[in-house]
């Protein structure tokens, strides 16, 4: 809230100082972030880091049971991604990542790049380090990252109410004392146990078109009390009390 004030307060000087600017202007001149700031537009057929970074913020935004690679490639899903997020925020679904769509990723996300309604404490209520997993601790904490994004587009198309999220990361120790399964994908850092309200249910059948390629709810052994969403690389959703 702080950082945002003092964004606020930076713009207004600028204008009052007589600084403008122009319409015309690249996003990272008029919209500069603490996190990370794209200095070119982005369309089908760019490739880089900075179209990395961008599937990083749209991988929620894709169809039924598809997932977005993190390639750095400008293909045709990274196109429709776009232009899901566009529509869903009220912008030109032209599929072409500037000025616009950048200015709206901007103030959807904090200084340590993280989606504004989630953090990496949300994430990991087992240590302070994201260490002692299956993967790297770099490695796990990247894919929290990768997982709030996602959790933020479900969080928006469910009409912005906010999710509560039980059990993200874990080291082996924290999913031993949990009695998690071995091959948990919560030791991969990309996993999220989600309570409270939507629905159980609701939840599991939203977070089929956000992205996760593991979702396992009420009717699957011992998640009749949450809803499990991942990135598995062998894909599989079970909830069948709620049709999936």
């Amino acid at each position: 809230m702080f950082r945002r004030i003092a964004r606020f307060f930076a713009a207004f000087v600028m204008i009052a100082s007589g600084v403008v600017v122009g319409v015309g202007a690249t996003a990272g001149a008029a919209h500069a972030d603490e996190c990370y700031t794209w200095s070119r537009t982005l369309s089908q057929g760019a490739s880089g880091n900075d179209v990395t970074q961008l599937q990083i913020r749209v991988a929620g935004w894709v169809t039924s049971g598809e997932r977005l690679s993190y390639d750095g490639q400008f293909g045709a899903r990274t196109t429709a991604a776009v232009r899901k997020f566009q529509s869903a925020y009220g912008l030109t679904a032209d599929g072409i990542a500037g000025p616009a769509t950048f200015s709206k990723l901007y103030a959807l996300q904090d200084a340590d790049c993280t989606p504004v309604h989630f953090s990496y404490a949300e994430l990991n209520r087992c240590n302070s380090d994201w260490s002692g997993g299956a993967v790297s601790a770099a490695t796990a904490k990247a894919n929290a990252l990768r997982t709030m994004w996602k959790l933020e587009a479900m969080r928006h198309a469910l009409g912005d109410v906010p999710l509560t999220i039980s059990s993200g990361f874990r080291s082996y120790a924290c999913n031993s004392a949990v009695g998690g399964a071995s091959g948990s994908r919560h030791l991969y850092g990309d996993a999220a146990d989600l309570t409270g309200s939507p629905s159980f249910c609701r939840l599991a059948q939203e977070a089929r078109t956000h992205g996760f390629s593991e979702i396992l709810g009420p009717g699957y052994p011992d998640h009749n009390d949450h809803t499990h969403v991942a990135l598995d690389p062998s894909p599989y959703w079970s909830a069948p009390n709620c049709g999936i």
